[in-house]
């Protein structure tokens, strides 16, 4: 069976855990990371996690919403889109 792909983007002011937090909220909505790619540039925080959305249960929208409020509460932007129509947006 194919995975179905999510992107999730984090951005904001470098922070301690960060990482921990997203990540700790994904497994508790049971979703598998994939791939992770973080860097930090002049004091800022910039995250992409590939993550596996096909496990059944996961809703796409309430995990998205989920994924906003958490950023609220530490102080990032976090996004989820779907791998498709990541990757249209970002077509050449």
């Amino acid at each position: 069976m194919a995975h179905l792909k999510g992107i999730i983007t984090v951005v904001g002011k470098d922070k301690k855990g960060i990482i921990a937090r997203v990540s700790g909220h994904l497994y508790d909505k049971g979703i598998n990371v994939l791939d992770l790619n973080q860097t930090i540039v002049q004091g800022y925080f910039n995250m992409i996690m590939i993550v596996d959305l096909s496990e059944e249960g996961v809703n796409f929208h309430d995990l998205a919403e989920s994924l906003e409020h958490l950023g609220d509460e530490i102080d990032m932007m976090i996004k989820l889109q779907h791998e498709d129509i990541f990757n249209s947006m970002h077509r050449i």
